[in-house]
């Protein structure tokens, strides 16, 4: 029973773990940028602690009321997500705003500053992304990596299966007091017992 509860947290633990991986690092390898939402300027389309997927895009492919990506001015590489409100292709920028917001984003967005559109995202992971890159998320992945480890050894030595000793090889001699087969009228004829080949 035990053996069977430490399998079953293993595999539970496991697949969490896959699906949360596979759900970071996957778009990666498609080209797209994830990124963690902090403040609450584009409620309710993107939620504070969600995550926001973005795929590369030049200024040629977005296009007003679309969201998009991108560097904030002098913020030393901070990145917001706003909407697109106009385009001024002479002056190379965007207007932007947060859709939760009243106004207009104050300082307009240069085109080189864009990372990409906002395609879609994913509620809470963003918290959980923020804290694996703390100091105490990387203790805690730690911890449930040694918690595995436990698990399984635990479930090695409880195991009923592994418990069972092999019985001992080699012929088996027949007891001295057994009576033979002749003595006690058993048969040794097969015929009853034929193989059709």
């Amino acid at each position: 029973m035990v053996s069977k509860i430490c399998n079953f947290l293993t595999w539970l633990i496991l697949i969490v773990v896959v699906l949360i991986s596979a759900v970071l690092l996957v778009p990666k390898a498609f080209g797209y940028q994830i990124y963690g939402v902090l403040s609450g300027s584009m409620e309710p389309v993107f939620h504070v602690g969600s995550v926001v997927y973005v795929e590369p895009a030049t200024p040629a492919d977005v296009a007003p009321g679309e969201p998009i990506t991108f560097r904030l001015p002098d913020q030393n590489g901070l990145v917001a997500t706003h909407r697109i409100v106009s385009i001024d292709n002479e002056a190379r920028t965007f207007t932007t705003k947060g859709d939760a917001n009243e106004i207009n984003d104050l300082e307009p967005i240069p085109f080189d500053s864009l990372i990409g559109r906002a395609v879609f995202t994913i509620p809470y992971l963003g918290y959980l992304s923020l804290f694996l890159q703390t100091k105490q998320g990387l203790l805690a992945g730690g911890a449930v990596l040694l918690f595995v480890i436990l698990l399984t050894l635990v479930s090695s030595l409880t195991d009923p299966k592994k418990k069972k000793t092999r019985p001992a090889s080699g012929p088996v001699l027949p007891d001295e007091n057994s009576p033979s087969p002749m003595e006690s009228g058993a048969s040794t004829d097969n015929t009853d017992n034929k193989n059709e080949i």
